[in-house]
Order: structure tokens, then C-alpha cells, then sequence
């Protein structure tokens, strides 16, 4: 009989990795948006900002090697001052409509958290998706408009100047008389489908029902007729929350702890 080999002190020293992690049941995802509405919110955009001449300019200048900037001293400083004012310019070329737009990922989660947004576009080429799953229940909890669209970026980009736009948003103005995409908002707003959370209630309009019976007791002057239409009125509907199953946890393996030391317990004479 084949006696039992006994373990090395690598072996037992052995560490076995260990990972807890939870799995949130909630995974909050974008509403589809039919192609009719995309081809129409891309549309608009791209007139928009192709009409306005928006876009940032950046003039890259050729910079010379470290001898050849001492000859040139001399020469820079006799030029006239009148050159310097006809070089172009990096920038926006209306700073006033930039200020108007909140864009890129980091921006538009700034601008929603300090509530500043009427509207959220994100582009739907984004990689990893959770870049911008944060801005679902942010949107939600503001009572702003967002949904995903697709080839936003390779639409809007180009007009404005910039190599990608993975999130446009749009401002709110305090005077109504200096927004300049009031109109695109306007039009693109009821094409944009409603984002579905599911731990956050369906608001619904209340409901105040007069019939004929409650017109007759109003006019007879009768007093239980009254407390009920007032308490009718007072009352609110409410609704339920989303339907949404909550998964429960399960653990499928419990490893020990090998490096926790245990003391031995100490037998009393």
C-alpha cells in the first residue's frame, strides 16, 4: 500500500486568491431610438452648427531649434506690431455659443450634477459602455431628456473642429433672449424616447373626477356631499413603482482565509 506523500513547504504556503464582489440587479440602459428620429436629430445638429460657423481653430506653428531662435530675435523684435494683430488666432470662434453647449463625457456630468442642462446627447460608439451608463440615473433624478444616438460623434465632430464628441449637451440661459439652440432643443426634445429607471416611481398627473351626482349635492348645499369632493380633491394618485424583481444573492463558494492564524486554546490544569 502506497503510503501518502507528504506536502512541501511551497505547497502549503500556497496562497489561494480570493475575489468578493456584488452584482448590482439594476443595469440601467439606454431607450432605443428609432432610426426616423436619429436621421432628424443629426440632421438638424449638423445644419445648425454649419449655419452658427462654429468651431474651434488651432493654428499649429513651426517652432524652430534653439540656434536658430538666437538669430531670429533681432528680426522678431524689429517686425511691426501690425503682423502680430493679423496672425490668426486658436480658439472658438463665438465664444458666447460655446458657453451655451456642455461637451464631452466629463462636462455634461458636471453640468448635470449642478443642474444646468435641458438636454443630453451621447453618442452611442462610446467603449466600455459604462463610460456613460452614469448618466442615465443622473438625467433621470434632473428631469432632463437624454438618450443615446448613434454616429454622433462622427456628425458633430467635423463642424465643430474636434476629433470626437462623446457627449453634447445644452445649457439653460437665465434670459430666454440669448439662447441660441433654442429652436434645434425645441425640435429635438419630443423625439427623444423617456429613460426607463427602475428604482425611481412613475410620476402621474392627479385626478380630480366631478360627476353629475357631485354637482347636485354642491347645489343642494349638503355637507357630507361637500367633505367628499373635498377629500376627492385632496387626494393624490399615486403609483407604484416600476415593476422590477430583485435577484437575491448567492454564494457559490466559501474558500477559508490560509494566512489568518489561529491560536491555539490553552487547556486549564
Amino acid at each position: 500500500m502506497a503510503t501518502p506523500r507528504k506536502q512541501s513547504k511551497k505547497e502549503t504556503k500556497k496562497y489561494i486568491p480570493t475575489k468578493t464582489s456584488l452584482t448590482s440587479p439594476f443595469t440601467p440602459t439606454w431607450s432605443p431610438l428609432p432610426q426616423e428620429d436619429m436621421q432628424f436629430i443629426l440632421k438638424t445638429l449638423k445644419d445648425k452648427l454649419t449655419s452658427m460657423g462654429l468651431e474651434k481653430k488651432e493654428v499649429k506653428f513651426f517652432q524652430p531649434w534653439r540656434k536658430k531662435k538666437e538669430q531670429k530675435v533681432a528680426a522678431v523684435m524689429t517686425e511691426p506690431a501690425v503682423q502680430a494683430q493679423d496672425a490668426p488666432k486658436n480658439g472658438w470662434t463665438d465664444v458666447a455659443a460655446r458657453r451655451q453647449l456642455a461637451i464631452g463625457i466629463n462636462e455634461v456630468t458636471k453640468a448635470l450634477e449642478r443642474n444646468e442642462l435641458k438636454l443630453v446627447l451621447v453618442c452611442k460608439s462610446v467603449k466600455p459602455s459604462h463610460m456613460t451608463s452614469h448618466l442615465i440615473p443622473l438625467s433621470a433624478t434632473r428631469g432632463v431628456p437624454a438618450c443615446q444616438v448613434p454616429r454622433l460623434s462622427l456628425s458633430v465632430s467635423e463642424p465643430l473642429g474636434l476629433k470626437s464628441v462623446l457627449a453634447l449637451g445644452f445649457r439653460q440661459c437665465p434670459s430666454s433672449g440669448e439662447e441660441v439652440f433654442n429652436d434645434t432643443v425645441d425640435a429635438i426634445m419630443p423625439r427623444v424616447p423617456p429613460l426607463n429607471v427602475a428604482w425611481l416611481p412613475v410620476k402621474a398627473p392627479t385626478l380630480t373626477p366631478e360627476g353629475p351626482e357631485d354637482a347636485e349635492e354642491t347645489e343642494t348645499g349638503d355637507k357630507r356631499g361637500q367633505k367628499r369632493k373635498m377629500a376627492s380633491e385632496g387626494e393624490e394618485v399615486t403609483v407604484s413603482p416600476s415593476s422590477c424583481s430583485l435577484l437575491p444573492l448567492t454564494v457559490k463558494k466559501i474558500v477559508p482565509n490560509p494566512a489568518k492564524q489561529r491560536k491555539s486554546k490553552v487547556k486549564k490544569k
